[in-house]
């Protein structure tokens, strides 16, 4: 079967791994034997791929061949479903003939707008005609200079094929040359999985599984993908589907020589317009009136380069019979750099001087997407800024809600904010840190409004969100900007109001980036959010080492409060860690300070602590009272997301004592409250406790979904914790099941997991499913 074949492949590529690190030879079939008695049949079987190894043998495999500990846990989990789709199903129904996605499944439209007045390009686009009617690999490249229309040909070519693609149409910009911001292939995925209908607990962590899951998704599907703007094959490649149904173009100012020799990618060669089309364009923009002077001038000084032929024509009047003496200065003698550097020049000479000044100006701004009120921090004074006169100048374009720009421009951009004296760049960029701050502030108080936050020195106040959708849309847009900021004076403040939306939703890498450059200037609260992250990745002793920093500063700086949430956060890893006397005397020291304080969000979040930790050490009851007294608080006080979190615990309780229904209900009301909140750890934990809820019921197909589901979370976010509980419970389901083989799987992994992290609890779980599965 091809999925085993692919398995296989994977074990090969493994066997090359461990050559090149040991700097040596490839481990032979002899090799292998040797080392574990098997024969040199078999184990040609297992790496051509014509048998699916046992999963014992299996694992042996992959720990000689070097596999991490997550990737055993990974490979053992691909080597189950290729198990489980070997199996046969009862009365299959027939096979569905290619076509269509069907009316559950989201149909992506994503490619931008045709551009207007396009011109030329007959024999380009024959070519990528001929791609797509040819046999082999319908991946396509387009490579050309800066500016020379790679992304208007792409474009413009897409939407006269788009009927071809009844399943939809994916784009990407992604900024290779941008020198701030190139898009991650990673990142490029989850945009492209969430077009295609997969909810974000969904999405995996790691961008090798991303692309699986990728692949999977637009498997059979006749899709056509645009992938513009790439600066390598790296870049490009976990971004190609897997199967020939759809077809893929690429632009690049590079040849990608890889892609074209590795991936079968067909090359289109992009040159500049030549001189009549130069003005055949010129004359459709500038419209019936222009003057022919304009219009052969234009034509010289552009070198052919559409970019520079469409800014050049949005500056003279349409009517203008006469060559702007400004324009006939330059002289770009046919190179295409001095032409668009030219062409940029003369158009912000032509703008007013306000809108002038707010292209530098933008210069300064961190992010990739911007809008007027960011635009207007800039430039400072109540005068909005004219990002609308920038627009018709084609020096900005519409973007996600606000505006963005070509990476040429953006670096032309730069090198004019470059020359600003530093105080006034300084004062702009204090006014837009405050601005982003100040927006930020407000639009996580709408999102979390029941958290404490400390005091924002510096911030305005006012700014108000119109609901938690825009609250979340305005984050979203703007995270790449304000964790950019990470490196200024604002890093502390910034660290305080966004410690709990980075971790609610998973953003892990950017949560690192900013409260490590917090924590640099000595800020308690800081270590405690970077020990709170390092906790969901697993990584116990470093969050140990955080928590207890932040204890320390607090205490030293008389901070009650941030002492008792360090107190409590600490607790959490001696609770992992298996030290429950040391959690439970924590959290009952945290619990004393917030009643102390009248601080009665804090004292629900360590009633739920407490109780969590009582139900895991088997003092039910006590663990009954502290949850009931945490939900009761939570529902007074409104904050419906912790209440789902102690109705989530209660469900745990009454599934461990047998209490069926009772658990069901709260479990199921929990995960609503989560999903509700946007949750992304709590949604899983709360379908990994429906799971074993069920299989404690004896439901177990309706368990496996959910832990299947709880599985996929914990790897998406790249909680350890949570991934470890749900391998341990599929592996107590699979048992039951009559499944023994895929059992030790589950249980394999969450012991490589929890060893690795240190989680005793699930350690001690895993080792007793595996004598259970060995039995």
């Amino acid at each position: 079967m091809r999925a085993t074949a692919d398995l296989a492949r994977l074990l090969r590529e493994l066997r090359r791994r461990d050559a090149r690190r040991r700097g040596g030879t490839e481990l032979t079939y002899r090799d292998l034997a040797a080392a574990t008695g098997w024969s040199h049949g078999i184990i040609g079987g297992y790496l051509s791929g014509r048998v699916l190894p046992p999963t014992d043998r299996f694992d042996v495999l992959v720990r000689l061949l070097g596999a991490s500990p997550a990737e055993q846990g990974a490979l053992a989990t691909a080597r189950d479903r290729v198990e489980e789709g070997r199996r046969p199903v009862p009365s299959p129904a027939p096979a569905a003939p290619a076509g269509p996605i069907g009316p559950g499944h989201p149909v992506p439209r994503q490619l931008p707008a045709d551009v207007p007045a396009f011109t030329g390009r007959a024999a380009r686009l024959a070519d990528l005609d001929a791609v797509l009617a040819g046999a082999g690999p319908r991946v396509v490249l387009i490579a050309g200079t800066a500016g020379v229309g790679k992304t208007a040909l792409a474009v413009h070519w897409a939407h006269r094929v788009a009927d071809r693609f009844p399943d939809g149409q994916l784009y990407v910009d992604l900024r290779g040359y941008d020198p701030r911001q190139p898009v991650d292939p990673g990142d490029a995925l989850a945009g492209f999985l969430r077009g295609l209908g997969v909810p974000a607990s969904g999405i995996p962590a790691a961008t090798d599984e991303r692309a699986a899951r990728y692949r999977t998704e637009v498997a059979g599907r006749r899709l056509l993908v645009v992938l513009d703007n790439a600066a390598g094959a790296g870049q490009v490649r976990p971004l190609l589907p897997g199967t020939s149904t759809g077809a893929v173009v690429v632009t690049s100012r590079d040849t990608l020589g890889g892609l074209v020799a590795r991936d079968g990618a067909h090359p289109v060669r992009l040159g500049r317009l030549d001189r009549a089309d130069s003005r055949v364009l010129l004359r459709r923009l500038l419209g019936p009136g222009a003057g022919p002077g304009t219009v052969d001038l234009l034509a010289d000084r552009c070198a052919g380069l559409p970019l520079a032929l469409r800014i050049a024509a949005a500056g003279p009047s349409p009517h203008c019979s006469g060559v702007p003496a400004d324009l006939a200065a330059f002289d770009a003698d046919g190179d295409p750099h001095t032409a668009l550097r030219s062409v940029f020049s003369w158009s912000l000479r032509r703008l007013d001087p306000p809108a002038a000044r707010a292209f530098q100006l933008l210069g300064l701004y961190p992010g990739r997407v911007f809008d007027d009120a960011a635009a207007t921090a800039l430039a400072g004074g109540p005068a909005g800024v004219p990002l609308d006169e920038l627009a018709r100048a084609h020096l900005v374009e519409p973007a996600d809600g606000g505006y963005t720009m070509h990476d040429l421009l953006r670096a032309y951009s730069a090198e004019l904010a470059a020359l600003l004296p530093p105080g006034e760049a300084g004062a702009a960029l204090d006014r837009l840190t405050a601005h982003l701050l100040d927006t930020a502030t407000a639009a996580t108080a709408t999102l979390f409004p029941h958290d404490s936050a400390e005091p924002v020195t510096g911030a305005a106040t006012g700014t108000m969100m119109d609901g938690p959708e825009a609250a979340a849309r305005w984050l979203d847009r703007h995270r790449a900007a304000l964790v950019a900021l990470a490196g200024s004076r604002a890093a502390v403040a910034l660290s305080r109001v966004l410690w709990r939306y980075l971790e609610v939703g998973g953003h892990y890498r950017e949560a690192l980036a900013l409260h490590a450059a917090a924590a640099a200037h000595g800020d308690a609260g800081a270590h405690a959010d970077l020990g709170a992250v390092h906790w969901l990745l697993g990584d116990h002793d470093l969050a140990k080492v955080h928590f207890g920093r932040s204890l320390d500063g607090h205490r030293a700086a008389g901070d009650a409060a941030g002492e008792a949430r360090a107190t409590a956060r600490l607790a959490l890893v001696h609770e992992r860690l298996g030290d429950h006397d040391e959690a439970l005397t924590r959290l009952r020291d945290a619990l004393a300070a917030y009643r102390a304080l009248g601080d009665r969000h804090g004292e629900g979040a360590q009633l739920l602590n407490l109780g969590f930790t009582l139900h895991r050490i088997g003092r039910h009851p006590e663990a009954l009272d502290h949850l009931h007294r945490a939900a009761a608080l939570f529902a007074d006080l409104g904050d419906r997301r912790l209440e789902g979190y102690a109705l989530g615990n209660l469900g745990a309780v009454f599934s461990a004592t047998g209490r069926h229904d009772a658990a069901l209900t709260h479990l199921h009301l929990a995960l609503e409250r989560c999903v509700e909140a946007r949750d992304r750890g709590g949604e899983g934990t709360a379908r990994g406790t429906l799971g074993v809820a069920y299989h404690r019921r004896g439901d177990h197909t309706k368990a496996l979904g959910h832990l299947r589901r709880a599985l996929t979370v914990a790897r998406a976010t790249g909680e350890c914790g949570l991934e470890v509980e749900t391998l341990n419970a599929l592996g107590d389901v699979l048992l039951a099941t009559d499944r023994p083989d895929s059992a030790v799987h589950r249980f394999a992994a969450a012991r490589a997991l929890a060893e690795r992290t240190g989680d005793r609890h699930g350690l001690a779980r895993a080792v007793d499913g595996l004598s259970r599965a060995g039995r």
